[in-house]
């Protein structure tokens, strides 16, 4: 998940971080443990790389040290606000092949969904992965990518133009996106607002989320720093 994925569906970013979206399991956790001893990775923040921190959606950063991966971050989670659980989001995985590996990415949804945090540089790469998607498969979409496309689509203009080429937005779409009305009637600047809104309202309820999270971090990094200094 991530800057990387970002890059594979086409919506490029540059990004020296690697984020990974993993199940933690005790299984799971002793292999990515082995693989991060590989690449002589360290834990560079709180929270410690420990399983119930990444069970209460904390992300755990390291920094490698191996000569062929010299200073690249990795953050690893398990739990992220507004997303599916690890076994639903491993249900729906893209896998693409590299130079003879697979990698395994969290589906465009999925990633989609991941992105809408309070952080001001998230919600322009999530604006450009819809778009991407939209521009590569509009001349002959499924159901699935329409539907899609009307939950997500953050473009005033591609809002309306979709709902003017597949004509009636069902009712239940509408229930839950209710800008989609404005879409019909082709209301530009009445839609760029109620889609600033809708955003405004994401970061809100991310900062909401995080609330919690970021104070027993600095709990964390309290008691750190008081035993370090014994």
């Amino acid at each position: 998940m991530g800057g990387q994925a970002c890059v594979f569906y086409g919506a490029a970013e540059f990004s020296r971080d690697t984020d990974l979206a993993i199940l933690a399991s005790s299984e799971n956790l002793a292999r990515l443990k082995k693989a991060l001893g590989d690449l002589q990775a360290e834990v560079i923040a709180v929270p410690p790389f420990e399983a119930k921190y990444l069970r209460k959606g904390h992300a755990i950063h390291f920094r490698c040290h191996h000569s062929e991966a010299i200073g690249m971050r990795v953050d690893v989670m398990t739990k992220m606000r507004g997303v599916d659980p690890f076994p639903k989001l491993w249900t729906r995985r893209t896998t693409v092949e590299i130079d003879g590996n697979s990698i395994n990415l969290m589906s465009l949804p999925d990633l989609v969904q991941a992105k809408k945090t309070q952080r001001d540089k998230d919600w322009p790469m999530l604006r450009r992965l819809i778009e991407v998607n939209y521009f590569e498969n509009r001349e002959n979409p499924t159901r699935e990518q329409v539907r899609f496309w009307f939950l997500e689509l953050r473009t005033p203009n591609l809002l309306i133009e979709l709902a003017q080429s597949e004509g009636r937005i069902s009712a239940h779409l509408r229930r839950k996106r209710p800008l989609l009305g404005l879409a019909l009637t082709g209301g530009s600047s009445s839609l760029a607002d109620a889609l600033l809104a809708e955003e405004q309202k994401e970061r809100e309820a991310d900062r909401q989320y995080w609330a919690p999270l970021r104070k027993e971090l600095e709990s964390l990094r309290h008691s750190r720093a008081s035993q370090a200094n014994r």
